[in-house]
C-alpha cells in the first residue's frame, strides 16, 4: 500500500469558480490532478486530501464533487479546510460520502500498518506578531482538537503501526519554530504530517523535518498539479 496527498482541490461542479484567475498553474488543474492520480494511485492505496476541497456551501452541492473522485482509484481521507463551509456534522458528512471517502474529525482510522488522524489546525503566528483575541482563541481550540485526533490515533496503535497526520493549515511558522501544534506531533510519535493552505509560494520547501517528523506542503499549485507520495 502506498500513500499519496494532494491539498486544496477546490472543486466546484455546482458551484462553478474559474481558479485560472489566481495564476497559469491552476488553468487545467483539475484534469491535471486526476491525470496524474490515475497514473500513480492503486487500488488498495491511500490519498490523503487535506482540506479545502470543494468550494460549496452546502453539503448537499459538495455531493457533486464527491463523484469526482468517487472513481478514482484509491481510498480517499478528507479533513475540513477553511473553505469547506459544506462539512456539517461530522455524522452528516459520513452519511454523504461514497463508500471509498473517509472523513476525519477528532478521530482516527486504521488502514493496514498506517493510521491517519487530522484536524483543520489555525495560522500559527510569526514571532513578535500580534495576535488578536479572536485568532487565540481559535488556535486553542485547534491545539485541543489536534490532541483528540493523536489520542484516537494512539487508541488505534496496537502493534507499531505509524501514524500519519493530517493538517490543513501548516503547524509551524515560516521559520519553523516549534508550536504547540509540532510539540504534540512530537509528543505523539507522529511519523509524518500533510498539511495544505498556502499558495502562490514559488520557492516553498514542500518537504522537511521538524524534530522526528516529517513534514509535506501538498498544496496542488505548489506541487504542480501532482500527487506527491508520503513515504512513512
Amino acid at each position: 500500500m502506498k500513500i499519496f496527498a494532494i491539498g486544496d482541490l477546490h472543486l466546484s461542479v455546482n458551484n462553478p469558480k474559474p481558479m485560472d484567475i489566481f495564476g497559469p498553474q491552476w488553468d487545467g488543474y483539475v484534469d491535471k490532478i486526476f491525470c496524474d492520480w490515475k497514473e500513480k494511485v492503486g487500488t488498495h492505496d491511500l490519498v490523503l486530501l487535506p482540506g479545502d476541497f470543494s468550494w460549496a456551501m452546502k453539503l448537499e452541492d459538495a455531493k457533486s464533487d464527491f463523484e469526482l473522485i468517487k472513481n478514482l482509484p484509491g481510498k480517499k481521507i478528507i479533513i475540513r479546510g477553511n473553505h469547506d463551509y459544506w462539512w456539517a456534522s461530522i455524522s452528516a458528512v459520513r452519511a454523504a460520502l461514497p463508500e471509498n471517502i473517509f472523513a476525519i474529525q477528532n478521530d482516527a482510522m486504521k488502514f493496514g500498518d498506517v493510521i491517519v488522524c487530522g484536524t483543520r489546525g489555525w495560522m500559527v503566528p510569526e514571532e513578535g506578531a500580534a495576535v488578536t483575541p479572536e485568532n487565540e482563541k481559535i488556535f486553542k481550540r485547534e491545539v485541543i482538537r489536534l490532541e483528540l485526533t493523536l489520542q484516537a490515533a494512539k487508541k488505534l496503535q496496537t502493534n507499531g503501526e505509524k501514524i500519519v497526520c493530517m493538517m490543513h493549515y501548516p503547524p509551524c511558522n515560516f521559520h519553523r519554530r516549534q508550536s504547540e501544534f509540532t510539540e504534540l506531533i512530537e509528543k505523539y510519535g507522529v511519523s509524518c504530517v500533510v498539511f495544505g493552505h498556502l499558495h502562490g509560494y514559488k520557492r516553498a520547501e514542500t518537504k522537511f523535518s521538524l524534530g522526528s517528523a516529517v513534514y509535506y506542503l501538498t498544496s496542488c499549485d505548489i506541487v504542480g498539479n501532482k500527487l506527491t507520495e508520503i513515504e512513512v
